[in-house]
């Protein structure tokens, strides 16, 4: 390899660890807003739940802009983590692919498999996430328009 490409292979080994630990964050981000997201559920069909949104206006007051601002601000680390995790595994992925290929054209089968290894697995986490995330941001967005559409009828009432 020449200076550059050996800079390169580097510089890129530097962000392995970062990035793993990036996707074990948004895991366990995940199912923390999972338990959250479930517990909102099981009182919604039990008819317990109290509207955050609602309550949040009836203290702070606001028009709806400030409550679909309010909505934005709610769902934005669902959204974040639904959007960067699938980057962050893609990273963690390509990262070992290259001492996996390398050890390959010298027949290290037991390099090529640990590193194989690293870079499946941590797609994978990082998938679950942003499946999970996801599918949370997009039902709670739902609840929470729900929500603002019966602010919006309780203001025209008035």
């Amino acid at each position: 390899m020449n200076a550059i490409e050996k800079t390169l292979y580097d510089l890129s080994h530097i962000f392995l660890v970062p990035v793993l630990l990036l996707i074990l964050a948004a895991l366990a981000y995940s199912f923390i807003a999972m338990g959250g997201f479930l517990w909102d559920a099981f009182k919604r069909r039990n008819g317990r739940y109290r509207s955050a949104l609602l309550n949040w206006h009836a203290r702070d007051g606001g028009t709806t802009d400030d409550a679909e601002l309010w909505i934005l601000k709610r769902l934005e680390m669902l959204r974040i983590v639904s959007r960067t995790a699938p980057m962050l595994g893609l990273v963690a992925t390509m990262i070992p692919m290259g001492p996996a290929l390398l050890a390959l054209t010298r027949s290290d089968a037991q390099s090529v498999g640990e590193n194989m290894v690293v870079a499946f697995s941590s797609v994978i986490l990082a998938l679950v996430s942003a499946s999970l995330t996801f599918l949370i941001m997009t039902v709670r967005r739902r609840w929470l328009l729900e929500e603002l559409r019966q602010l919006e009828r309780r203001q025209e009432a008035r």
